[in-house]
């Protein structure tokens, strides 16, 4: 049996369930919203596990589902050794968001990323502490930084709204996910033009071991052809 983690909820599970009943699969749920588990037609051997985004790349790591349903942002995020654990099956065209670097608009003299490293190098002195980036993204975002060779800062952890973070006084500025950036210009944030850290969108992956086997791979064909 094949087990398909899909988000439980939302206009990402919309989403999901057009794009497989577009390829011949029709996904939905068993009952209320309130009940996590699904119905697969279409495809044998198939069944539907409702979760959040959040929890699928765990799962497909642990071998608890085959096939799951997630950002590639969540899946680079969560999973430390992601390529070793998962295989990327499909970009599914849709849930497209951006992981940005973003500071204060009145920060006239903060153009690039250049600017930014500079200012994070002079906030310490200044200040008596290191430069806030507030952020759910922790590894991606060290990682990034650390390619950049940014060292001037401490990441904190949003667990709200992050966008609020910089007016708060908690954080001086934020890294996280826009689709729009509307939220992002209401709370006079600015997206640096040269520090996109993710380009992400929902993405049909599998674990890697079970993307060898004989079911799997019957099943994404019957997807291909559909």
């Amino acid at each position: 049996m094949i087990r398909l983690g899909v988000p439980s909820k939302g206009r990402l599970m919309e989403q999901t369930f057009d794009w497989f009943a577009a390829r011949g699969v029709a996904l939905s749920r068993s009952g209320s919203d309130r009940e996590y588990a699904g119905r697969v037609q279409g495809a044998d051997g198939v069944s539907l596990v409702l979760l959040s985004a959040g929890e699928i790349p765990r799962e497909l790591a642990a071998g608890r589902i085959e096939l799951g349903v997630t950002g590639t942002d969540l899946v680079r995020e969560k999973l430390a050794g992601w390529r070793s654990d998962v295989a990327e099956v499909a970009p599914m065209g849709f849930g497209h968001a951006d992981l940005i670097l973003a500071v204060p608009d009145c920060w006239r003299d903060c153009e690039n990323l250049d600017d930014f490293a500079a200012i994070a190098r002079d906030f310490r002195a200044a200040h008596g502490f290191r430069l806030r980036i507030a952020t759910k993204y922790h590894r991606l975002v060290r990682a990034w930084l650390a390619g950049h060779e940014v060292a001037d800062y401490q990441l904190v952890d949003s667990q709200g709204a992050t966008e609020g973070t910089v007016a708060n006084q908690t954080a001086e500025a934020i890294a996280d996910i826009t689709s729009s950036g509307e939220t992002l210009r209401a709370n006079h944030l600015k997206i640096l033009p040269d520090a996109l850290i993710l380009a992400s969108q929902a993405t049909l992956f599998a674990n890697r071991a079970a993307a060898e086997t004989a079911e799997v791979r019957a099943f994404l064909s019957l997807l291909a052809e559909g």
